[in-house]
């Protein structure tokens, strides 16, 4: 995984509930791209409608990560009014070709998703989205969305109406300000809300959404995160004897989660 001089690094992405059931893939996807001392960090959520919308998300995914690195190699400041037009470009020219080569019906089925993004540099840390999900910059927790008709904008909508769906900037910092930054699809904003719920099989509760940055544990060993993710998604089953049946309490996470965490190293600047 890359990692920056000053930050660690915790990432995971687990299934939810609803498509576990109905036997779907996770149509989440997170991307981490490194070059020199520049992080594109990148979570993405495939549209719950389309047949084969994780393909999108993983290609979406890394296409914006490989964007924002290329616009930072070409020399685009990240405060100019320019930057993320340029990413979102770069994204559409990739895309456009794949719809080239496979035809438009490609777009409804498999490329529509939503962005949450950042990209650090030494500098300057960016933050940026295109749809619903949450972020969290030093423990101030935002939320993008719900949109009407639960519809969020997806950035493919562009191969359709040029400009229709911006990228658009959420945060730009110093990166000696940025103590901890979180990005999450929208089933990572669920999380905020179960912080009294009880975790499946422990006899605990799933506690609040900043333990993902304060936490040690998750920075410490790299599957950390994914395995508490997991188990907030498990279906607990236990027998009860006395009533002679199956007790079965459901996966708290309804929908696909994925975060992405950076917490600045204690003693580093």
């Amino acid at each position: 995984m890359p990692m920056l001089p000053s930050f660690d690094i915790a990432a995971a992405s687990v299934i939810g509930r609803e498509h576990a059931r109905a036997g779907r893939n996770n149509q989440d996807a997170l991307s981490l791209l490194a070059q020199g001392e520049v992080l594109a960090a990148v979570v993405a959520d495939g549209c719950g409608s389309g047949a084969h919308s994780e393909v999108g998300a993983q290609l979406g995914a890394r296409a914006v990560a490989q964007a924002v690195l290329a616009a930072v190699g070409e020399g685009i400041s990240l405060e100019a009014p320019g930057f993320l037009e340029a990413v979102r470009a770069r994204v559409l020219k990739f895309l456009t070709s794949l719809t080239e080569q496979l035809g438009s019906s490609l777009v409804g089925e498999h490329l529509l998703f939503t962005v949450v993004g950042a990209v650090i540099t030494p500098s300057r840390t960016l933050v940026f989205s295109a749809g619903d999900g949450v972020w969290a910059l030093n423990g101030e927790v935002h939320p993008l969305g719900p949109f009407p008709n639960n519809a969020p904008p997806y950035l493919a909508y562009g191969l359709l109406s040029p400009g229709a769906v911006p990228l658009e900037r959420q945060a730009l910092v110093a990166t000696d300000e940025v103590m901890a930054l979180m990005l999450g699809t929208d089933g990572a904003a669920d999380l905020a809300k179960l912080a009294e719920a009880r975790v499946p099989e422990r006899d605990e509760p799933v506690g609040p959404l900043s333990q993902y940055w304060t936490d040690e544990r998750y920075f410490q060993n790299p599957d950390a995160l994914r395995r508490r993710l997991a188990l907030l998604g498990r279906e607990s089953v236990r027998a009860d004897f006395t009533a002679h049946r199956l007790v079965r309490t459901p996966s708290l996470l309804a929908d696909d989660t994925t975060l992405i965490v950076l917490r600045r190293r204690m003693g580093r600047a």
